[in-house]
């Protein structure tokens, strides 16, 4: 049967937000700003660090974090160094890094998840620190891909493998593709450090998003460039494709954004609904709404192929 509602889904379950949890981070420059976000009730909740994209924070990506939290996910976002609301520059010296920055600072919310956990009183003996995911949105989604088995093809090869094995899933928004002569020369002279992937050793189960109208400024492809990920991972399980989607998605980013120029949320409200029932059918939980969706007709908002 055809998707017809354009309407948002509701919320299943209360939740509760808490920001900034403040990690200590003395090699970084600045501490690292954490949000979590996490059902007021229920226990054996799984766990979700988000990763944001260029420029963003961890007050981004409600559309997303309000509908994983309304149906049972703690979502953990860290503000990585890119963000605006800390305004470095390129003159600045940890910049060239940032993408390594990016990594560890994901890691570092592993490992001093119980610190994060415990800014949401009564939290921490709710969760399954075992069921834990990560999503991640444009180089959020290079970000976290890093932690699922992808490495960075440099000057002498794929760099070092850093997949954590505390991570049971991934959903990978908007994940950019191959680098070399995928790559504009800008991008090669810029990014081309870190925008090299090779998903060959990429096995922890994952799902891809991407809009069939995606076209990147940094990509020499098509919107096909976004779906390297899914068709060269050993752990792709399922590409949602949305129709009409540019790079925001619809929208995920934030309820409202200016800088959307795809909205829609039919699109948005298709992205939660799959990402959700992935995750839960993945982490152990419930798989019924993952088959169900299978199932269904996603006609004209977008088209799910499962491996």
């Amino acid at each position: 049967m055809p998707v017809t509602s354009t309407a948002l889904p509701t919320f299943t379950t209360p939740f509760i937000s808490v920001k900034p949890v403040v990690l200590p981070a003395p090699d970084r420059g600045d501490d690292l700003q954490v949000r979590v976000t996490a059902p007021a009730s229920g226990t054996g909740l799984p766990i979700v660090v988000l990763a944001h994209g260029f420029s963003g924070s961890m007050s981004a990506y409600d559309p997303l974090v309000d509908f994983w939290a309304g149906n049972g996910l703690v979502v953990v976002q860290p503000t990585f160094l890119d963000s605006l609301t800390l305004g470095l520059t390129p003159a600045d010296p940890r910049y060239a890094d940032i993408w390594r920055f990016r990594v560890q600072d994901v890691q570092r919310v592993l490992d001093d998840l119980d610190q994060v956990l415990a800014a949401v009183p009564g939290l921490a003996g709710r969760t399954s620190p075992d069921r834990i995911a990560v999503a991640g949105h444009s180089w959020g989604a290079q970000t976290v891909g890093m932690l699922l088995g992808a490495r960075v093809i440099g000057a002498d090869g794929p760099g070092p493998n850093l997949r954590d094995p505390r991570v049971k899933a991934g959903v990978l928004f908007a994940a950019t593709g191959h680098g070399g002569d995928d790559l504009t020369p800008f991008a090669q002279e810029n990014f081309g450090a870190f925008m090299s992937p090779d998903f060959t050793e990429l096995t922890t189960p994952i799902l891809t998003v991407a809009g069939d109208h995606d076209q990147s400024l940094l990509g020499t492809r098509g919107p096909d460039w976004f779906t390297d990920v899914h068709h060269h991972s050993p752990g792709a399980r399922a590409l949602l494709t949305l129709f009409g989607g540019e790079h925001s998605l619809g929208g995920i980013h934030g309820y409202n954004a200016t800088d959307t120029t795809d909205e829609s949320p039919a699109r948005v409200a298709l992205i939660r609904r799959a990402s959700a029932a992935f995750l839960h059918d993945v982490l152990g939980g419930d798989d019924l709404a993952w088959k169900r969706l299978q199932a269904e007709d996603l006609d004209p908002v977008g088209r799910l192929d499962v491996k």
